[in-house]
């Protein structure tokens, strides 16, 4: 058997596993063993070899960003500036049709911008808009999904894991793919607010209960109804600046990402401290918690690492290129096909997941065409975050259904209600394809 057949039966060996409920990091590194040994025939030298990569991997100092913004994000989350900020948004938006929906976005793209973690906004706003919507006269599909859709932000808006894990796998400045998720963060949170509004003002009955009456969230939606607008606003001013210490450092010059990683760390425990949200006796739970996402992350990045060596060691990359070639795809072609086939492993796969496979297979295939590989990988962290929202496994929906205090919701309701927002990122995905200058800001 050549190595190329071994490589391509890994590929399938994989996906089955995964399907069977194995965990992505253990079948990628025992399919990465396995392959190994087949190829080199000398299972010694291919244990070797797989211990090398996983030292290789993680050595380098940039992997401390990954604990610190994964600290940075729980302390965030426990300091209740999601509360906050969603409260704000209410105040500006109550006026407006749908505009409880419209809030939600507004709170989770300011959320985004200081955890990256969309599981983390997705647990937060489900205990703080779902109920709120529901009691108001939104429909519980409609309310569930304004908070998946918009959840996903957490992965695009910088600081964001999964721009960091695109940043490590595919040897890019963590600092330029931060940058260039900015403006693509923003259009996509404008387009969010426009499809409510549209919903709200032309199929008002997907959005309100027909006794309720009418798309308007109301005054007293915020909670706080005596609370000025002026007031509201200044219980959010650590955000902008625990935003402009992380990213504007890195924007400066300042920092590197890992130390803006440190900075953004310290100003949210002493954030979390100064607003009474952590005590001493939680500090340990955040720490242990943070351990379990970073081992989680490092893990699967480790793996992935491993299983690069599989395929390089096999050949599948140059095969796969030599076939591409000669089908004579055109580049825009190949990139929606690219797209497509994240979406659909969405359906099965967590976004680290698909990004740890997909991206040492495709990244080989874009050397001929010159491509700027921090504009790629906006490209696919928006496709996995539609991989999110996508049946039946939809990352985003299981956190919200898990977080929700009623049965009344099905799952199926979460992922009807979010196939909208799902649409409208396909519909940001292409304008990033087909108007590149959008993350870059050049032609």
């Amino acid at each position: 058997m050549s190595g190329v057949e071994i490589g391509l039966i890994s590929i399938g060996a994989i996906l089955l596993l995964i399907y069977l409920g194995m965990h992505v990091a253990v079948t990628l590194c025992v399919v990465s063993l396995i392959g190994v040994w087949a190829v080199k025939g000398n299972v010694t030298l291919a244990t070797k070899l797989l211990a090398i990569a996983a030292y290789d991997t993680v050595a380098g100092y940039v992997f401390g960003v990954v604990p610190l913004f994964v600290l940075m994000g729980l302390l965030v989350s426990v300091s209740d500036l999601g509360k906050d900020a969603y409260v704000v948004a209410n105040i500006l938006m109550r006026r407006i049709r749908g505009g409880l929906g419209i809030a939600t976005v507004a709170a989770n793209a300011v959320f985004a911008a200081v955890t990256g973690i969309s599981v983390a906004s997705a647990a937060v706003f489900t205990k703080l808009a779902v109920p709120e919507m529901i009691s108001l006269g939104y429909r519980p599909r409609f309310a569930v999904g304004v908070v998946a859709g918009s959840s996903v932000l957490g992965m695009l808006i910088p600081p964001s894991l999964l721009l960091i894990v695109y940043a490590l796998l595919a040897e890019q400045s963590i600092g330029d793919l931060f940058i260039a998720g900015i403006v693509p963060g923003i259009l996509l949170s404008l387009a969010f607010a426009i499809a409510i509004l549209g919903m709200a003002t032309f199929l008002p009955r997907t959005v309100m209960r027909e006794e309720a009456a009418g798309p308007e969230a109301g005054d007293e939606a915020s909670g706080e109804p005596a609370e000025s607008m002026a007031a509201a606003i200044f219980r959010l001013w650590p955000l902008p600046v625990l935003v402009f210490a992380v990213i504007g450092g890195i924007y400066l010059g300042w920092f590197t990402p890992t130390e803006s990683g440190a900075v953004g760390a310290l100003g949210a425990l002493i954030l979390a401290f100064a607003r009474r949200k952590l005590t001493w006796a939680n500090v340990w739970q955040v720490l242990v918690e943070t351990g379990h996402v970073t081992v989680s992350i490092l893990m699967l990045i480790i793996a992935a690492n491993i299983y690069t060596r599989l395929l390089a060691l096999s050949g599948v990359p140059v095969f796969i290129n030599d076939f591409v070639n000669g089908l004579e795809l055109g580049f825009f072609t190949l990139l929606i096909f690219y797209a497509v086939i994240i979406v659909i492993m969405g359906t099965i796969l967590d976004g680290i997941s698909i990004m740890l496979i997909m991206i040492p297979i495709f990244l080989p295939l874009l050397e001929g065409y010159s491509v700027d590989l921090v504009w790629f990988g906006i490209v696919t962290v928006i496709a996995v975050e539609i991989g999110l929202l996508t049946p039946p496994l939809g990352l985003s929906a299981y956190v919200i259904k898990s977080t929700l205090d009623t049965d009344e919701i099905s799952l199926a309701d979460i992922f009807i209600g979010a196939a909208p927002f799902a649409v409208v990122m396909f519909v940001v995905l292409l304008l990033i394809i087909f108007f590149p200058w959008l993350v870059t800001g050049y032609g």
